[in-house]
């Protein structure tokens, strides 16, 4: 909350950081000065009013808190009144029992409804101090004086500040009074009040100052903006999340709230222009959110007759709880001060809560407040997808569970999940209910609740929330155990511990920390945030798989990509236990794939592109085109390639792991399957002693085939042939590997016999591989004839040109015809394969490989890629990384921006892009670092950019916890004491065995 030896213009200051302290008590007379005692005169201290403007701008509460009877009166006289939230004073407290200090303090955290140890006392006498210190506020701070101006025997000036260790009384040059002031209880003591600032959290502040990197803060309502906003503020634990919508907001305009349940999903069927289209998608859940009230019968909170005055949200990235303040004013002129909180518990993955404190700023009178869950909620989130049938939910019964308690049930009109939302609601003791009352519609239950606002005074209601499906464990109905869940939860305060203890636990197994100034390590712990809010250790026990938006929207329907491919590396070396229950997503799927297999004529497993609930192909088959205004062919099924991603997933657990078992649980049979498909799809070219591949398209998507037969796919994608020979490759080391351990009954159940395996070594060292005339790995075949596009014309004529498929279809062109791509294809080959193991691969082949061609390759390629994918740039600044690493950087700092600095006309509103966030975290911890595990040899080659002094990060390696802290001179590897057995570590050409509780510095040279 303060950091007295921070260096600024007039000397050390006391620094109020927001994320630490909700409110501000300032006692006695620390604010005002009275020149006329008892006749009403009086003028604020200096920077008194720009001080409670700060607070007031940073979200933090203020109050007063005097014995004087009169103190009303002296705040109007220095014009305060209007900038101090909560006024408790001598009038409140007559005949309260203990001191006055005590009595006023206590009245004035009861009316701003905030626990004392997220508050802060500021005052000038020992007796205030140390009352405060007794209520248990969460810092104290002594004023020697409101005026800043000391005496001739004081050594502070107006901006000084002193803490406790170093002052040790006035002969030793501190001032009269202070060492009095830290006796009675203060933590630091400053000159005045020009010394405190308030920290502003905002990672986009100016200047030399280094921003809160756990604070991302909205200011102001933009109804442009708020899509975007409510995703960046979206709170979750890898069981469900929701938006960051406003409570008393509805579906429409610029809000839309959402809740996403990990692996729900629904099928409708829908007639589209006379297509009949069938579609699943992730379920966007009841509303557990409503929450609004009014005044005096007036209209409801959030209707066009209220106005914002001001509003402010922030996200504490730390703890994933999102803090709204805001300013509102009904159509009679009252100004309600409106505070809240908002979690869904790490700590319990099926409860959430909302905190709401309302103040009366210049009105008394009763206000009702109504809280609510809502099953009137469709899948509308995405504008293409609305003329798609959208309505997944029927309400199956509303009903009350307690006095304080209801519950909804819904269930999915197709497969059959029912989800149970129950609601608890609670005026905080201390706040009387007049009245409360249940109203029951078919889609909907709400309580109403009447309570009595004084001006000036706070009322806080909290309001947690169970969640239970018919897909949970351990369970006989899922809306008893949603009801029992709400109603014996703690108070919000009470979960929020537990929530942040959580949180806790995840950030200690997942550090990382970047020695950079800006805003780059405040997006990159948001992207850790919303990576852990979407796949977390409560998603282990769900069968769920890494949707490509997280569950924050419906873009994709929620669909499960390849985009796990970016994702995996994070969890294989921070929580592998989780990459191993995401694999077996896969894995219960695997009868589906083998049956798409069979359909195509195929042996093995052939994965769909895009997965959800069942593992059947969910890929459309048409495309809206909204510049033509025509539907298109989608042919990107074809990219089959997304097995290749599974085996490559399944072998790299392995090496980080060492986890044996796994591949004899699963792990062998997914990569057997997997490369049968491929060595049954191989054909025999005898004109050139190959086996090519057809018919597929490569990660590219812009091309579906040749320019006259559009849709047909490929003919040997490089990509595609390429990790078709690593996973025949791989697969069979396995094979060889668990021969001996355990994997016959596997072989023997699959019926691997040894002729299969000996055709896996012909296809793996025969495969066509296409080259173009300068010696480049080409796409594809006929990759080197097709045209060049004038891209300078495309990006005058459109600007942004990420999807060329759709400018040109609309131009009544094909992307077939040129040498382009939407993101990374080639090159993804050097984001998956160290030079050295690509060089393997082409030298089974018995194609010549010199690693001095990638610069040049990388080039090439970069130079006609549209970048329509968000994945492309965390690729492209990977292959980057070797050889231009400035230029890498900025690739890095442009991905790091996708979400956040997504503007109108972005996606990002539609859900977060969670590879693309999970990349770049990744880029920090394997690409710079250059991490591998292989042959049971953990190896690093540091080359932190230059903009990069410094990473530190922590990993599990084989059962070691390993802290690694890079610079641009040495690394150090420590590992945690453990009794797992040591490990092989190298870094460049030094290698050495850890154990537990070693560490170990090694130099190098910043190359």
């Amino acid at each position: 909350m303060s950091d007295p030896g921070r260096p600024s213009s007039g000397g050390p200051r006391c620094v109020v950081d927001p994320a630490d302290v909700d409110a501000v008590v300032f006692a006695g007379d620390v604010l005002v000065t009275a020149d006329g005692a008892g006749d009403g005169r009086a003028v604020a201290a200096p920077s008194a009013i720009d001080l409670l403007r700060s607070l007031r701008g940073a979200g933090v509460r203020t109050a007063t808190a005097t014995a004087r009877r009169d103190a009303a009166s002296l705040l109007a006289a220095a014009g305060l009144d209007e900038l101090v939230v909560v006024q408790a004073d001598g009038v409140d407290v007559e005949g309260a029992p203990g001191t006055p200090e005590d009595a006023v303090l206590g009245e004035a955290l009861a009316r701003l409804a905030v626990p004392p140890a997220r508050a802060l006392l500021v005052g000038r006498r020992p007796a205030e101090l140390a009352a405060a210190r007794s209520a248990g506020f969460g810092r104290v701070l002594g004023v020697l004086s409101p005026s800043g101006l000391l005496g001739p025997s004081g050594a502070l000036g107006p901006s000084g500040a002193l803490g406790p260790s170093g002052l040790l009384g006035p002969a030793d040059g501190a001032p009269d009074g202070a060492a009095e002031l830290l006796e009675g209880g203060a933590d630091e003591v400053v000159a005045g009040l020009a010394a405190i600032e308030v920290a502003d959290p905002s990672p986009w502040a100016g200047g030399d100052h280094r921003p809160d990197p756990w604070s991302l803060v909205f200011e102001g309502f933009d109804p442009a903006d708020e899509a975007r906003r409510e995703v960046l503020c979206a709170s979750g634990n890898g069981y469900l999340a929701t938006r960051g919508a406003a409570p008393e907001s509805t579906a429409g305009g610029a809000h839309y709230p959402g809740t996403y349940l990990a692996g729900v999903y629904n099928r409708l069927v829908s007639d589209v222009h006379g297509r009949v289209l069938e579609h699943e998608e992730l379920v966007n859940g009841p509303n557990w959110l409503p929450f609004t009230f009014r005044a005096g019968g007036g209209p409801w909170f959030g209707t066009e007759s209220w106005q914002m005055v001001e509003q402010r949200q922030r996200i504490d990235i730390r703890y994933g709880v999102l803090h709204r303040r805001a300013r509102v004013r009904d159509g009679e002129g009252r100004v309600t001060l409106v505070t809240q909180r908002r979690l869904v518990s790490m700590d319990d993955p099926h409860l959430a809560a909302l905190e709401t404190v309302l103040v009366a700023e210049n009105w008394s009178g009763e206000v009702e407040v109504r809280t609510g869950i809502d099953g009137d909620v469709t899948n509308s989130g995405v504008e293409s997808y609305r003329q798609l049938a959208g309505r997944h939910l029927s309400v199956h019964h509303t009903d009350v569970a307690g006095p304080e308690t209801v519950v909804l049930v819904a269930e999915t009109v197709q497969s059959g999940v029912r989800i149970a939302v129950a609601e608890r609601v609670r005026a905080l003791p201390g706040t009387a209910v007049a009245g409360r009352a249940v109203e029951q519609a078919p889609d909907r239950v709400d309580q109403h609740l009447t309570l009595h606002l004084r001006r000036g005074r706070a009322v806080r209601v909290e309001k947690v929330v169970g969640v239970y499906t018919s897909r949970d464990r351990a369970i006989s109905e899922c809306s008893l155990a949603a009801a029992a869940a709400a109603s014996r939860a703690g108070t919000f305060d009470q979960l929020a511990a537990g929530h942040r203890a959580a949180w806790e636990r995840l950030w200690a197994r997942s550090a990382l920390w970047v020695d950079v100034d800006g805003r780059t390590p405040t997006v990159v712990n948001l992207h850790r945030l919303h990576l852990l809010q979407s796949v977390s250790p409560h998603t282990a026990h769900l069968d769920a798989g890494v949707t490509a938006r997280g569950l924050h929207g419906e873009a994709y329907r929620g669909h499960v990509f390849w985009d796990e491919l970016f994702v995996f590396p994070l969890f294989t070396f921070r929580l592998p236990e989780l990459t191993r229950s995401l694999l077996q997503y896969r894995y219960r799927r695997l009868g589906e794939a083998r049956r798409l297999a069979r359909e195509a004529g195929h042996r093995g497993a052939m994965f769909p592109w895009q997965s959800a609930m069942t593992g059947r192909e969910e890929t459309p088959t048409q495309l809206f085109n909204p510049r033509s205004g025509r539907w298109i062919p989608d042919h990107s099924h074809r990219q089959r390639h997304v097995g290749l991603a599974i085996a490559y997933n399944t072998w790299s657990y392995y090496q980080a792991t060492g986890d044996v078992e796994s591949l004899v649980h699963f792990g062998a049979e997914l990569m057997i399957e997997i490369a049968r498909f491929w060595a049954s799809v191989a054909t025999w070219d005898p004109s050139r002693h190959r086996y090519d591949i057809r018919g597929v398209m490569g990660p590219d998507e812009f091309h579906d085939g040749p320019a006259g037969d559009p849709g047909a796919g490929l003919v040997n994608n490089a990509y595609t042939n390429v990790m078709a020979a690593w996973a025949l490759w791989r697969t069979r080391q396995v094979v060889d590997m668990l021969a001996g351990r355990g994997g016959g009954r596997v072989f023997e159940r699959l019926d691997l016999r040894p002729e299969e395996l000996a055709h896996w070594e012909h296809v793996g060292t025969r495969l066509s591989v296409p080259f173009d005339r300068e010696g480049r790995i080409a796409q594809f075949e006929g990759y080197d004839a097709l045209l060049e596009l004038d891209w300078d014309a495309y990006r005058d004529r459109y600007g942004d040109i990420g999807r060329l498929d759709l400018i040109l279809e609309a131009e009544g062109d094909t992307p077939n015809r040129y040498k382009l791509a939407k993101q990374a294809d080639v090159l993804m080959l050097f984001f998956m394969l160290t030079a050295e193991e690509l060089g393997a691969v082409l030298d089974r082949l018995g194609y010549p490989f010199d690693p001095a061609t990638i610069p040049e390759t990388v080039r090439y390629y970069l130079d006609r890629t549209s970048n329509g994918s968000t994945l492309s740039r965390v690729a492209h600044a990977w292959v980057l990384a070797r050889s231009d690493r400035r230029a890498a950087w900025q690739v890095l700092l442009d991905a790091l921006g996708a979400d956040v600095d997504d503007g109108p006309g972005g996606t990002t509103g539609e859900g977060v892009h969670l590879g693309a966030m999970a990349g770049t975290v990744d880029l920090l911890q394997r690409c710079f670092v250059d991490l591998d595990a292989r042959d049971d040899v953990l190896h690093l080659n540091p080359r932190l950019p230059d903009e990069l002094p410094r990473l530190r990060c922590s990993l599990d390696y084989r059962g070691h916890r390993l802290e690694l802290d890079v610079t641009h001179g040495a690394v150090v590897v420590r590992a945690r004491p453990g009794t797992a057995a040591p490990v092989r570590v190298a870094v460049r050409d030094h290698a050495f065995d850890l154990a537990g509780g070693d560490v170990r510095r090694v130099r190098i040279d910043h190359a």
